[in-house]
């Protein structure tokens, strides 16, 4: 028997174990197929751009931890890496770039200064290889983030310095949208904080909000373009006081109509993000989650199917949300293949995603409805054991891409004829 009839038959069976419970499995791989996960081109090169003087030094909040050979050190290698990471993810997906990923030719092209042209060679590749690109603003690893302030800096030249880049950030996300003849995602993270204790947080957020009305004064295509802001709770350098907060940029997303972003490393340990889901939606119309996984603090480890990623994903189906809600990786760990890397956190977000799609909300809800909580939870854990596998590796097949651990042995491969020689 090929591998092949094995998978059929298993997924055979597996689709009417689910449809014992009310579930239509061809309908949950269908709305699984149609979801795109936006991969983070920074987890192949480390969070080192392509700039001519980028300052990795000066990180602003993130470190990147490891030495693993290989990592990408040009736009080509870059590139070859993302196509065999696409290769090895069932679905059609998208690839989120920063402001420092830019084909700058060799020129120092200052952040104040950059042009729709400086990714145009994006674009190309993007349109070859049918994938959607969304944009984000640089606003660390640069001399004038090193006060720790950018758009809420006291200091006007810097703040002017940065609120020209983050306006031209906009402008150069509409025009890959409009080429790309859809959507590009402009999210819009920042490093302003404090070390230690702060006596000016009032002030920080007052020029903050000041600087934001000043970057989204200038409207542009909805259609080509979408806003984000992404609040944290702490990062590197700025323990003590963050000025984007979540409540600061949930805030200003509610009174401005804007797309707010969570990022899953973003809160103490023990929130959960999940929770957060319905209650933003409540009040805005769209959600940007930023997939990543933090382990003991904001260390955007590798994304694993864990319960985290379980109840976020069952938060999104339960609430009718796939279409308002986007998905895109959020981590960079040099310590592993990072190929690999990309690989075992998308097909984790989506093997997620499926066993929420898979899971029999309407019998679960009559049990709520009922007060039957016994009925409820008994079925929630008996779904534990069903056959998801059987389903996960049937859509991996029907998307010709290696199932279960199959693809694991390509990548390795890739690592010792392409990582190791760099």
């Amino acid at each position: 028997m090929t591998t092949e009839t094995s998978i059929e038959r298993a997924y055979a069976h597996a689709k009417e174990e689910y449809a014992r419970l009310g579930v239509d499995t061809e309908t949950a791989l269908h709305l699984l197929g149609s979801t795109s996960v936006s991969l983070n081109c920074w987890q192949g090169d480390d969070v080192q751009g392509f700039e001519r003087s980028a300052s990795a030094a000066a990180m602003g909040g993130i470190q990147v931890t490891g030495g693993f050979p290989g990592r990408a050190r040009t736009i080509g290698e870059l590139r070859k890496d993302l196509e065999k990471a696409f290769s090895l993810i069932p679905g059609t997906h998208r690839l989120n770039l920063h402001a420092m990923y830019g084909d700058f030719g060799g020129k120092t092209i200052d952040r104040d200064q950059i042009l729709p042209e400086h990714f145009q060679s994006w674009v190309h590749w993007a349109k070859d290889r049918d994938v959607k690109l969304d944009f984000n603003s640089t606003c660390f690893a640069h001399p004038r983030a090193d006060s720790g302030f950018t758009l809420s800096s006291k200091e006007k030249g810097v703040r002017e310095f940065w609120i020209e880049h983050v306006q031209r950030c906009r402008v150069i996300s509409e025009s890959i949208g409009r080429s790309l003849n859809g959507f590009c995602i402009h999210d819009l993270w920042l490093p302003d904080g404090s070390k230690d204790a702060t006596v000016s947080r009032t002030e920080h957020r007052a020029i903050l909000k000041d600087s934001l009305d000043r970057v989204y004064s200038q409207s542009l295509d909805p259609r080509h373009m979408k806003d984000a802001l992404e609040g944290k709770l702490f990062g590197i350098g700025s323990e003590a006081y963050v000025v984007g907060s979540h409540e600061f940029y949930l805030s200003y997303c509610v009174a401005h109509g804007m797309m707010l972003c969570i990022d899953l490393g973003h809160f103490h340990p023990t929130e959960s993000v999940a929770d957060k889901v319905s209650a933003v939606l409540a009040f805005t119309n769209e959600l940007l989650l930023h997939v990543s996984r933090g382990v003991r603090w904001d260390s955007d480890h590798v994304v694993i199917l864990n319960d985290e990623i379980r109840s976020l994903m069952e938060e999104i189906v339960r609430g009718k949300f796939l279409g308002r809600v986007y998905l895109a990786l959020d981590f960079f760990d040099g310590s592993i293949n990072r190929i690999g890397a990309w690989i075992t956190g998308a097909r984790a977000t989506l093997k997620g995603l499926l066993l929420a799609l898979l899971e029999p909300t309407d019998r679960l809800r009559q049990f709520e409805a009922e007060g039957n909580l016994f009925a409820r939870l008994a079925l929630l854990e008996e779904l534990k054991s069903m056959p998801f596998g059987e389903v996960w590796d049937y859509f991996c097949l029907s998307m010709n891409v290696p199932p279960a651990e199959r693809w694991i042995e390509e990548v390795i491969q890739y690592e010792k004829n392409i990582l190791r020689k760099r």
